[in-house]
């Protein structure tokens, strides 16, 4: 563990705050356990709005002058009080005296001419006291300080202290404190043996500047012999000068059991630096840190080429950090200080370059952090150096936020290091691939973010990895390719890109955990991670989410089952599409069983199927609709047996008649209706079926083909006709364009009388005849025949034929006189043709089907 994490100060608990009315000045916590009143410019305490239930009050960086008795005498719960950077000159004594449960408080940077001993006498339970960096002269504490036997950091002093005396910390002396820090002015003018002796504390921190009296830090070292310490910290050195001098003034530290060193701001030279080094090398500290120290080199630097003084430097921790002059690495043009570190950390140092004989003294280093600095490809890996045997216990090697661009130029570096596991290239410039990558195969833990792929480029990276980070790198897809042989992978982090998509055959056997937040894709269902059976944990917030019922469905089942932990559920997780339900949070997305479950979905689609389908089959039957379908179908047949038989359409009639009349009607036609028309001068050639259909055809084709060729269809109707399926047909049939007839082309005898509305509904067209068209009724009375004729032949017109009656259809042995012609026992049909005939004289329908 870095040792320099010791330096952090020490955070309070944070809190949730909510905003009490306008009118309080403070921020109070809704249990009204804490109170924020930070940064108001507040020139005195708010005590109306402090509720006697506070535990914890921030009144820092405000305008406070003084601390009166009542300012907290209503607060008997006051565990924190937080008072730094105010005004404050003057703490009354009796302040504190309502406040026996304080714990912590917090006077730093204030201007307390005197440590307020009399206002701290009732704080016995004080675990924390900051009042350093205040305008007090002396440091030294009134034995009311014995008492604060729970004391666990302490810290004290200001820019006026300019003595240390032997008696300042006496009254410390039983106390073992975790932190004890002292500053004074920038520069100590005297300092009086065994004033730190007494001092029991873990982590030692000196704020003191020894510019003019260097000849001080020996007697303060040797007041700290054989005492241990976690961390021994020195700040500001030498605050305004480097040091010249040739006393070695660093020697004590060979006497103090420090386990980590740590050197902050202040100015070093290279002859301050050996000289720390020197004797660092003969302690017991296994951790040294330089930290925003101000180094240069001496005036009189020479290197007199002899070896370096610093070879035995055995350091778990090597820390330089934030050093603006690179030269502080080869202060001595050597490299041996770090030939037996352990875990080197070089962080910004804005160095650019490693030579190679650094790459030889680094061979015991086994974490190295060279992050936050300005070094590129070639000057990282240079092609003149040998590397191999160099490195050989590196296990973590941190190059983040530099400006490297290659890949290939990382992969020939590292290969040499056979015991690396973890490599950082995070914030750099990679992207593209540039010649082969051959990695070793013992990088288990790979760190990317913030690069610039393709996502070709992942195609150079190793195989082995377990970790991957890929996070923020503007890959728009996923590269299958890759992670199909990428097979150890349990991590993977692909947060902040510009993926479109997730692939459903994305196979990852052994992923353990995987974040795509903040990406670009839509769509995410259960098929996408089904090929990744171990999966536990899912981060995929901050995506544009299309709330669909496969989210639903996905949310549902992987929340309710409990194996995949989606760890930022559900805040993050919001819809963009459809518009509908734009920012609304997907955790309140329902969009219905009945839109999402597909089984009842099928199961509504079968039932409304089959009812649609009876509805319509109860529809057909209703208006007959089979019927008109299947004499459509017939007519259809017909013409299309008649295109392949060759026979064209005849452009004149054979009859001025054709005649559709029932098997019952048979007598009228033949003793009234023939010898009438027949017997005319001239006469009216008529079509009969018995007479005039050609043998061996199709009945359908000879009922199509004469109705074709006659100019008129006349039909016989009574109630035998309406009951005839062949008369029906031939009415159809009648009305069809197919077939050349027109409304005005039918002429309707009533032979007996027929009531519209007793008709079937399959009649729907015989009834608009009869109801709009006039038709002829048949006369019982002989007078009034002869009147019904001359109505006949004048709608039939005058009898002219234009084509031969050898021309039509009509068989030759059909031309005998009406009177002698024998109608046949079936209806339409003779009765030799019709095998399946019923016994009311009506064909059945598959006589149409044969």
């Amino acid at each position: 563990m870095i040792i320099w994490i010791l330096l952090v100060s020490f955070l309070s608990d944070q809190a949730t705050l909510i905003t009490v009315p306008e009118k309080s000045i403070c921020n109070i916590s809704r249990d009204q356990r804490l109170a924020d009143c930070s940064g108001e410019h507040l020139a005195e305490v708010p005590v109306e709005d402090l509720p006697p239930s506070l535990e914890e009050i921030d009144l820092s960086h405000n305008a406070l002058q003084f601390i009166h008795l009542g300012d907290f005498s209503n607060l008997h719960r006051l565990r924190v009080l937080k008072l730094q950077y105010n005004n404050i000159s003057l703490i009354e004594h009796d302040a504190f005296r309502f406040n026996p449960l304080l714990e912590y408080l917090d006077v730093f940077n204030n201007s307390l001419s005197v440590i307020p001993a009399e206002a701290l006498k009732p704080l016995s339970r004080l675990k924390t006291l900051k009042m350093s960096n205040n305008f007090y002269t002396e440091a030294t504490l009134d034995k009311v300080f014995a008492s604060f036997t729970h004391l666990k950091e302490l810290s004290l002093g200001g820019p006026f202290i300019l003595n240390l005396k032997k008696g300042d910390f006496q009254a410390l002396q039983k106390i073992s404190l975790e932190i004890f820090a002292i500053k004074t002015a920038s520069s100590l003018q005297n300092y009086e043996p065994g004033c730190l002796k007494v001092i029991q504390t873990k982590n030692l921190w000196f704020d003191v500047a020894l510019d003019q009296r260097p000849d001080i830090l020996p007697v303060m070292l040797g007041d700290l012999a054989n005492k241990t310490f976690a961390v021994l910290r020195f700040r500001n050195l030498f605050e305004f000068k480097y040091y010249s001098g040739e006393m070695n003034i660093f020697g004590g530290l060979a006497d103090i059991k420090t386990h980590h060193l740590i050197f902050y701001r202040g100015k070093f030279n290279e002859n301050l630096l050996r000289m720390a080094l020197v004797n660092i090398q003969v302690s017991p500290i296994k951790g040294l840190g330089l930290l925003s120290i101000d180094f240069a080199r001496s005036p009189t630097f020479v290197d007199s080429g002899i070896g370096s003084s610093v070879t035995n430097l055995a350091l778990d921790d090597l820390v330089l950090w934030d050093i603006s002059n690179p030269d502080i690495l080869r202060f001595d043009w050597r490299f041996t200080w770090f030939s037996k570190v352990r875990r080197l950390s070089i962080k910004n140092v804005n160095f650019n370059f490693v030579p190679c004989d650094a790459w030889n003294e680094m061979s015991m280093v086994e974490v190295l952090d060279v992050s936050n600095n300005r070094l590129q490809d070639d000057y990282l890996s240079n092609r003149k150096c040998q590397y191999s045997g160099t490195m050989t216990a590196l296990r973590s090697f941190n190059c983040s936020t530099n400006q490297l661009s290659s890949l290939s130029d990382i992969a020939t570096l590292t290969r040499e290091f056979w015991q690396l596991k973890v490599l950082d290239l995070s914030s750099n410039q990679l992207g593209s691939k540039e010649g082969a990558c051959t990695w070793k195969s013992n990088i288990t833990r790979l760190i990317l973010h913030h690069n610039n792929f393709v996502s070709s480029t992942l195609s150079c990276l190793p195989t082995t990895v377990q970790y991957l980070d890929l996070s923020f790198c503007n890959l728009d897809q996923v590269d299958m390719d890759y992670f199909r042989q990428a097979t150890n992978l349990k991590e993977l982090l692909l947060s902040g890109n510009k993926i479109k998509f997730i692939p459903s055959g994305w196979n990852n056997p052994n992923l353990l955990s995987l974040a795509l937040d903040g990406n670009s894709f839509g769509l995410i269902s259960m098929s996408s991670f089904k090929k990744m059976p171990n999966l536990l944990k899912l981060k995929a917030g901050n995506n544009p989410y299309h709330c669909t019922c496969d989210l639903h469905t996905f949310i549902q089942e992987t929340t309710a089952k409990g194996k995949v932990n989606i760890t930022d559920w559900p805040d993050n997780y919001r819809c963009y599409h459809p518009d509908a339900w734009l920012n609304t949070v997907v955790a309140k997305f329902y969009p219905g069983r009945i839109a999402c479950d597909i089984r009842l979905v099928i199961v509504i689609s079968v039932v409304t199927t089959i009812v649609v389908v009876l509805v319509i089959m109860v529809l057909c039957y209703v208006f007959n609709v089979p019927w008109y379908t299947k004499a459509t179908y017939q007519i259809l047949r017909a013409k299309y047996r008649a295109r392949k038989e060759g026979e064209g359409v005849l452009q004149t009639y054979a009859y001025h008649a054709f005649i559709s009349y029932s098997h019952p009607d048979a007598d009228w036609v033949r003793d009234n209706l023939l010898p009438c028309l027949e017997n005319n001068r001239p006469p009216y050639h008529l079509c009969i079926h018995e007479r005039d259909f050609m043998p061996g055809k199709w009945i359908i084709d000879n009922i199509i083909e004469n109705m074709e060729n006659s100019r008129k269809v006349i039909f016989i109707l009574s109630r035998h006709f309406v009951n005839s399926e062949w008369c029906n047909y031939e009415l159809y049939f009648a009305n069809q364009q197919a077939i050349g007839k027109t409304f005005n082309d039918v002429i309707l005898v009533v032979k007996e009388p027929i009531e519209p509305s007793s008709l079937p509904n399959k009649y729907c067209k015989l009834k608009k005849m009869l109801s709009t068209k006039t038709y002829l009724e048949w006369p019982h009375e002989a007078k009034q025949q002869a009147f019904f004729w001359a109505q006949l032949k004048s709608v039939l017109g005058k009898p002219s034929v234009t084509r031969s009656r050898a021309s039509s259809t009509q068989s030759p042995c059909s031309e005998v006189d009406a009177s002698e012609v024998e109608l046949p026992l079936e209806d339409g049909i003779p009765a030799e043709i019709i095998p399946n005939a019923d016994r009311r004289g009506e064909v059945l329908p598959e006589v149409f089907e044969g």
